[in-house]
């Protein structure tokens, strides 16, 4: 499949890559058909998707089944009215349903808006109304059927509900019923062109109102860098990406770049995460490629890792967040595996990362992915030298690179702000090493300025995060009159410290702060509270943090 794509499939350098690597994209590019519908035909029997629950239930599917599924799925939306430009959410955690779904929408020619089983009533209104919503596609879980039959009255764009069970409430139509009495499907004549837009996240910006990023039907090509040289997957990979499905990180590891590279995806559906549980899925289902966040791997690690045998895992990649130097080394003590960072946002594809032919520098977000025109930018607009701070930007002069987002839809506004004079603002900061490895240090909006250095608040909740009083931090900016700012560390204690705030413990994590990161950075004023504000999507919400210290 990948060589349709990419002339050269292998690399030996990273230079080899820079210099060699380029995607062929075709006219009217689809995915159902130019990816899905062309491995069914090729080798039908090839696996696809292998599901799996947390109630034991297993099923492996093939590009056969995929295919029928996916084309009896077109059909029943068809007989809904759903077709070209039409806006349809998809509210399906880590169902089967869910790939049905969205490959059929592509089909179709229809957007697919993917989102998290957490909204509520007012989210869903939201998105409904900002997109002109014709439909909703949902797990039949009273959590999420309720919270859309209290929306529905708000919601005047919304014509067709949609349940796939096991509830059904009044008003819901049946999913399964729907795809066992469809009609045979007949392709649209031109389901899309290259242009058109496919798919669409509500980002929960950590300011204002979430913002609609959409993406063309080109955007699974971007991703073929992502599970084919990043991922490092081949036709015998199975995958598994620790994601749900309503954010951009199931993009990322459970579809598009997977099926480019051939490799069969691994899906676990499960109520709730449970580090033993993925261990033994890894275990006995033999998955050989991993990817999660840190914070996740910190889990697997703290479970004691060693009990379970994971001599199937070939490769384990990262991202989400800074890796902490003792997670890579102990997970590579456990398993003799390197654990490869990467980096990207709902607006682009991977436009850093760690290749297999790099030596991983823990804690960095790797290179940049050829596909991009990357570089640093400087408050007064520079581009930066190795060890300077500034901005990430991907310059367009050469035209829109693959996997970068179209626009923010209905929105001109923003997406001038974001991305203007050919030159797209990532609105991270961060800094470049002699060896041109990118290092994180923060958003923007979040970095410190006091005494005249700039301090990310990455860092600072990284070195905090190494105290076994802290489960989870947030580091902010307070006003100064001195020094115009300080850092502030709002913290979460773990429940061995509970009860002794006080001076004592304030000192000793401030002192720790000066010994892991460079002492000018530690946190002079420490709140201890019980929870963090944040997003929907768990990010964490440093503003409404701020506004209250003002």
């Amino acid at each position: 499949m990948l060589e349709r794509f990419v002339k050269q499939t292998k690399y030996t350098s990273q230079e080899d890559f820079r210099k060699n690597f380029k995607i062929e994209v075709p006219e009217n590019f689809n995915f159902g058909y130019d990816v899905v519908d062309a491995w069914a035909a090729k080798q039908p029997d090839k696996k696809a998707i292998l599901w799996t629950n947390d109630q034991g239930a297993e099923h492996q599917y093939t590009y056969a089944e995929l295919k029928e599924k996916t084309d009896a799925t077109a059909s029943y939306f068809q007989s809904l009215g759903i077709g070209k430009g039409d806006m349809v959410m998809l509210v399906l955690k880590r169902r089967i349903e869910f790939w049905f779904s969205i490959i059929a929408l592509h089909k179709l020619g229809a957007v697919a808006i993917p989102a998290t089983h957490l909204l509520t009533k007012k989210d869903i209104i939201y998105r409904c109304n900002a997109a002109d919503i014709k439909m909703i596609v949902c797990a039949g879980e009273n959590v999420i059927t309720d919270h859309v039959v209290e929306a529905m009255p708000g919601c005047p764009t919304l014509q067709h509900v949609v349940s796939i069970g096991p509830s059904m409430p009044e008003g819901f139509k049946d999913f399964q019923q729907g795809i066992a009495n469809a009609a045979s499907f007949v392709k649209p004549e031109l389901p899309n062109t290259n242009d058109d837009i496919m798919l669409m996240y509500f980002t929960s910006g950590t300011t204002g109102e979430p913002k609609m990023v959409a993406h063309d039907y080109t955007y699974p090509l971007g991703h073929i860098t992502t599970g084919a040289f990043w991922h490092n997957l081949h036709e015998n990979s199975l995958h598994l990406t620790i994601a749900d499905t309503g954010w951009g990180k199931a993009a990322w590891g459970k579809l598009y770049g997977q099926m480019l590279a051939g490799a069969n995806i691994f899906v676990y559906d499960h109520e709730k995460f449970t580090p033993a549980d993925i261990l033994q899925k890894i275990q006995d289902c033999k998955i050989t490629s991993l990817c999660a966040p840190p914070t996740i791997f910190r889990f697997l690690i703290k479970e004691d890792i060693s009990k379970y045998d994971l001599s199937s895992l070939e490769y384990c990649t990262t991202a989400g967040e800074a890796l902490n130097y003792s997670v890579y080394e102990t997970f590579l003590k456990v398993t003799g595996i390197r654990l490869m960072e990467g980096f990207g946002q709902t607006e682009t594809t991977m436009t850093l990362g760690t290749f297999p032919w790099m030596e991983p520098k823990p804690g960095s977000m790797g290179v940049p992915n050829p596909q991009y025109e990357i570089d640093i930018l400087t408050a007064d607009g520079r581009s930066a030298e190795d060890g300077e701070q500034g901005q990430i930007v991907v310059r367009t002069h050469n035209g829109k690179p693959l996997g970068l987002f179209k626009e923010y839809y209905r929105d001109a506004e923003r997406t001038e702000d974001a991305w203007h004079d050919n030159v797209y603002y990532t609105g991270d900061v961060a800094w470049r090493d002699e060896d041109g490895y990118f290092w994180f240090v923060g958003r923007a909006d979040d970095v410190i300025k006091s005494s005249g250095y700039r301090i990310g608040p990455f860092e600072v909740e990284s070195a905090l995060m190494t105290h076994p009083a802290v489960v989870e931090c947030a580091i902010t900016g307070v006003p100064d009159e001195i020094r115009g700012q300080v850092v502030k560390a709002t913290i979460i204690l773990s429940k061995d410290y509970k009860g002794k705030e006080g001076p004592e413990l304030i000192k000793e994590l401030q002192n720790h702060v000066k010994k892991v990161t460079a002492p000018y950075k530690y946190p002079r004023v420490i709140e201890f509270v019980d929870e963090l504000p944040k997003t929907i999507s768990g990010k964490i919400r440093r503003v409404e943090i701020r506004a209250k210290d003002k």
